[in-house]
């Protein structure tokens, strides 16, 4: 007989646990859904600067690209940093929202790829 109540109380755990993760998972999507126009204007503008930041700091000051990654505004952190070196750019991504691309050119710095979206 403790058998079945342990595992009933297992299972009501379990259901319970089961509910507030979907309930949690609902608050989250609401919120992102709400925001998602401030959200995807973050995630254009961090990847802009972060993408001309660090390839000027790659290719005209001549720094690794992880040193680079210091350079970052406090509230960066999801912002990655990919450098192609054929190329002389920097491409930035804000996960699932979006990337930047900034190549060095010759008397001129770096510079943005136009926006394609």
């Amino acid at each position: 007989m403790a058998k079945s109540s342990a595992s009933a109380g297992r299972r009501s755990r379990t259901r319970w646990g089961l509910w507030m993760l979907a309930i949690i998972a609902a608050l989250v999507g609401t919120a992102a859904f709400a925001f998602r126009t401030e959200i995807a204007g973050y995630g254009a503008i961090s990847s802009a600067y972060s993408a001309r930041v660090a390839c000027s700091c790659r290719f005209v000051a001549g720094r690794p690209l992880e040193d680079c990654a210091k350079d970052k505004l406090a509230g960066m952190e999801a912002v990655t940093l990919v450098e192609d070196v054929e190329t002389k750019s920097v491409t930035a991504r804000f996960p699932l929202v979006a990337s930047a691309t900034a190549t060095y050119r010759e008397g001129y710095g770096c510079v943005l790829e136009p926006y394609e979206g």
